[in-house]
Parts: C-alpha cells; structure tokens; sequence
C-alpha cells in the first residue's frame, strides 16, 4: 500500500560497506527493483579488503567513494556527497518493501520529519521473530540501524550528524537525539535483514549481548565501553 499520490520526494540512499563484495550487484539490483523512481545511490566503502572496492570501481565508480574504516564517518561522508534535500541510509543486508520511496515520500508529506521501518530477519526462528517483532513498538530501546532511517539534510546536519566517537552504536546514538526532539516514525511497512550473524555467532548469545549493549547505550554508556564490550563478546 503506497497511500495517497503526491509529488515524489528525491532521496540520497547512503550505505556503509565494509567487505561486503558477495553482496554487492545483489544489493544494487534489489535497490534498482523495489524503488517506484531511480534515487541517487552513494555507496561508502570503510577499507575493504576483500574486492569490494575495486568491484565499486569497475561496476560502480562515479558513486562509490572510500574513507577510514568506521560507520558514522562513512555515513556522515556520504551525507556530505549527498545532493539530495532528503537522506535515507540503509544496510547492505537489508531487503526493502516494494515502492519503498514512495512510503518514505508519503510520510514525509504527511509531516513525519525522520522515522524508520520496522523489521523481520530473513530466515528466522522463533526466537528471532519475537525480537524482530519489537521493532513495532515506538520506543528508542527499540530501535536500531538495521532499520534503516530516513532524515533530511538540513536536519541531519543541524544534529551534527553521526557521532564518530562511538565505533558501535552510532545509530543508537543519534536516534536518540530523535527522541529527545519527538515525532519519530515507526513505518507500518518492513525492512527484512539478514540473519547470519546471529546463526553464525549463537541466536541466544548475540541476542543477549547486543540487548546489554542496547541497555548500557540507553543508561548512558560512553563510546568507549559500549566498544570495549562489543570487542569482547560480540565480534
């Protein structure tokens, strides 16, 4: 469901990559099939080691640009090659809903300022459905980057961006000055990401740490213990 007809809104669709080249004509193509009108794409690549770059400068090269390793300063880099009033950023592993700029255009007509979809895993068990089926609820210990989100430029950068202090949780972070302002959106519609991880490492172990982390981030933990954690038990 697309909702009412207005005039489409342009989107700059950043993603981070880091060795991420099986996924990469994948992803684009999927991009290419489920947006109602072509957006401008901007793929950020944090060093990858693994020929994701040099796929980018053979398949990809006028939109794809390189940085320092690190999400926010790949996003933020991204941000500032966007040439759209409008940001959508988006994971690599995530499959989106069919016409997804025109929902996103449609609920920014309708006033919505910055918000996200929600999400199901890909392949998931029991346990992971009731995890994805939180993303429902309006609440920033419910949110994350799997999401996706959607902001404008001028909004974006008033916020300062994503944070670069923090090495894991700069999502988190800046969704939280979201609320702390009102008005997030929940979108009605489904981001689907993937589950490998979570099979790879242990459903219940991942779940768990990435719970913690989530908590410790929403009572105040700085940047440097939410990384020490994440290198201790999650990676």
């Amino acid at each position: 469901m697309t909702g009412v007809l207005t005039k489409p809104i342009e989107f700059t669709i950043i993603v981070p990559v880091l060795n991420e080249v099986k996924l990469l004509a994948d992803f684009i193509e999927h991009l290419k099939q489920q947006w109602s009108h072509p957006q401008e794409l901007l793929i950020i690549d944090g060093g990858s080691t693994d020929g994701s770059w040099e796929w980018l400068q053979t398949h990809f090269k006028k939109n794809s640009y390189q940085t320092p390793p690190g999400r926010a300063q790949q996003m933020n880099f991204g941000a500032q090659r966007a040439s759209k009033k409008w940001l959508y950023f988006l994971h690599i592993d995530s499959h989106l809903p069919k016409d997804f700029d025109r929902i996103l255009s449609n609920a920014i007509h309708s006033g919505s300022r910055w918000g996200c979809f929600r999400l199901k895993f890909n392949h998931a068990n029991w346990l992971l459905r009731q995890a994805a089926a939180g993303s429902r609820w309006n609440h920033p210990l419910c949110r994350g980057g799997d999401q996706s989100l959607f902001i404008s430029k001028k909004d974006f950068d008033s916020l300062g961006g994503y944070d670069s202090q923090y090495a894991v949780c700069e999502d988190i972070q800046l969704i939280k000055k979201l609320y702390a302002l009102g008005g997030f959106k929940v979108l009605p519609a489904y981001i689907s990401t993937s589950s490998r991880r979570f099979y790879q490492n242990g459903v219940i172990r991942l779940l768990f740490h990435f719970g913690i982390m989530h908590l410790s981030h929403w009572l105040g933990a700085g940047p440097q213990f939410l990384h020490r954690y994440y290198l201790r038990f999650v990676r």
